[in-house]
């Protein structure tokens, strides 16, 4: 059950990075870079928190990580396809 809190946690934290990314449209390359850095850390922390086991975070952050580049992509590729309409 640990996990899949800290799974669900985790991609409210992409889901903020997202809202974050989003305000700041205008940023450069490399502040984007630093503000993932970011909050990768602050997710892997708190993954950490909760399963305390680094094995069981690394998969948990990955996991949530590809779960969150899939429905971004996918939301992604909906809103384009329906602005061609």
């Amino acid at each position: 059950m640990k996990k899949y809190v800290a799974l669900i946690l985790q991609l409210m934290i992409w889901s903020g990075f997202t809202l974050v990314e989003w305000l700041s449209g205008r940023d450069h390359i490399l502040a984007k870079a630093i503000l993932f850095s970011v909050f990768f850390y602050l997710a892997f922390l708190l993954a950490r928190m909760i399963v305390k086991s680094n094995r069981t975070t690394i998969f948990i952050t990955v996991a949530s990580l590809s779960a969150y580049a899939g429905i971004h992509l996918l939301l992604n590729t909906l809103y384009r396809s329906a602005l061609f309409y």
